[in-house]
């Protein structure tokens, strides 16, 4: 993954532009439902975005990036993240295009899901669901909604067009070429109108349809049964709850209605009783996700048992490597959240997740302080560490440093003493381990120094005693 400077710079210019009218409600929906998932930072940027638009049109004015940074009192590095975010949930489209030295952008702002998309999405909802939990969830749900109109109790007695008007001197409507043209819209113009908001896509290409198919018969479930929609939702599935294309084969066969369809609402509810029974949860969180295809560093099969173990970071969930740690045990909700919080606010990948855990409770005696995790998150994240390799490579570079912040957590002189590990120091640390000049080799040699030193002290005492003694002995 690029760096933001290679991508963007103060001096590149863009516009602004609008997919589409852009309503006084958005600003409740972005508020109340976009926000908790991307942050105030990704909707202040929308929102300075929506304000260049002039009233009730469709372009901006080019500007300076330079310019954006001061509006937003922001760094480029921080616009930048806030905008690939914008992009990955739908609100936000970019078109570049290189121009002399520097580049030009536009930035089509896209409207957000209304609230009916948005409550029946299927992924969205649910993210939003474990984020604000359950009472906050149907607080929001309930200001989205309001009672039916009970037009069932009523006869409907709306006059049709054709009962109201007429239409004389049908030889007057005829349409000429010339008229004909007046009518077109020029190709270069577009009208005035409200798209909605499109629901989020790019999931097709995160799953094995041949190895789904691979397993299905098509006299169970024939080919054309797996249309656009199905396949996408499909792809939704497996990447919300984290199921393979062979449990998802099972799944399949079991939401086929009486004529070989499949049923997306059974295949909805399936998954969700599939997710609950393995994970005995109720709904899944960005823990359960593992490292995305775009990220894992090696495309051929591992060799050298360095490659094996980072192919195993990078296929392993953080909640799953967090219970390998633990011998099995099941992670307390504490520890759960201080991983979820720092793939979320610090926007971690989890195979670089996995390489945070596994470091930190190696060196602090198989225990997730909140406040030592988020610091290195915090770290990795300005070092924009995106793969297994690069934030074992960081680790390793930067374990004095991260000793350092352990051993300013400590209060007073206590020293409490080391609990036995029951995981392996992983290879990829073990230079560190065995580094004569690590911080802990260093305390050890200090210690050893300071009791030679009392100890010649003493033995100074005594000799002067020895001395004196003697001294007074022989004046008597």
């Amino acid at each position: 993954m690029s760096n933001h400077w290679q991508e963007l710079l103060p001096v590149d210019r863009y516009s602004v532009s609008s997919a589409g009218l852009l309503h006084d409600y958005d600003r409740k929906v972005l508020t109340l439902l976009y926000q908790p998932l991307i942050g105030p930072v990704c909707i202040s940027l929308y929102m300075t975005l929506w304000s260049e638009l002039e009233e009730n049109r469709l372009w901006s004015e080019s500007s300076l990036h330079y310019n954006l940074m001061n509006t937003m009192s922001m760094n480029l590095r921080e616009i930048y993240d806030a905008r690939t975010k914008l992009e990955g949930i739908g609100l936000l489209a970019v078109y570049k295009k290189k121009a002399d030295e520097n580049k030009q952008f536009i930035y089509e702002v896209n409207p957000p899901l209304s609230p009916e998309q948005f409550f029946t999405d299927g992924m969205l909802n649910i993210y939003l669901y474990k984020k604000v939990g359950k009472a906050q969830f149907m607080r929001l749900k309930k200001f989205f909604c309001d009672d039916r109109v009970p037009v069932g109790e009523y006869e409907q007695v709306t006059k049709s067009f054709a009962e109201i008007f007429a239409s004389d001197h049908l030889d007057s409507l005829y349409v000429t070429d010339e008229s004909l043209k007046d009518l077109s819209v020029d190709q270069s113009k577009r009208l005035m109108n409200r798209e909605e908001g499109e629901e989020l896509q790019g999931f097709e290409h995160t799953f094995d349809f041949d190895l789904l198919f691979a397993g299905i018969k098509t006299s169970l479930v024939p080919r054309r049964a797996f249309n656009l929609k199905v396949r996408d939702t499909i792809a939704k599935l497996s990447f919300l709850y984290g199921i393979d294309p062979i449990q998802m084969q099972k799944l399949v066969l079991g939401s086929l209605d009486i004529e070989n369809e499949i049923d997306l609402e059974e295949l909805r509810k399936s998954a969700r009783d599939w997710y609950q029974m393995e994970y005995h949860a109720d709904m899944p969180s960005l823990i359960e996700r593992v490292q995305p295809l775009k990220y894992i560093s090696q495309s051929e099969e591992p060799k050298t048992k360095e490659q094996l173990y980072i192919r195993h970071l990078e296929t392993v969930s953080p909640r799953s490597r967090l219970i390998q740690l633990s011998g099995g045990a099941e992670p307390s909700k504490s520890d759960l959240q201080i991983l979820e919080d720092i793939m979320l606010k610090q926007n971690l990948t989890p195979g670089v997740t996995n390489v945070l855990v596994e470091y930190v409770m190696i060196k602090t005696d198989m225990k997730l302080t909140k406040a030592y995790v988020e610091k290195i998150a915090s770290h990795w994240a300005r070092k924009r560490v995106v793969t297994v390799a690069e934030a074992m490579e960081l680790a390793k570079n930067e374990h004095r440093q991260y000793q350092e912040w352990a051993d300013n957590k400590k209060t007073g002189n206590t020293r409490s003493k080391k609990a036995i590990r029951t995981e392996s120091v992983p290879e990829w640390l073990n230079e560190v381990e065995d580094d004569e000049s690590s911080p802990a080799a260093v305390a050890q040699v200090t210690e050893n120094e300071s009791l030679e030193e009392r100890k010649r002290q003493f033995e100074e005492k005594l000799r002067k005693l020895k001395t004196g003694g003697e001294a007074a002995h022989g004046t008597d």
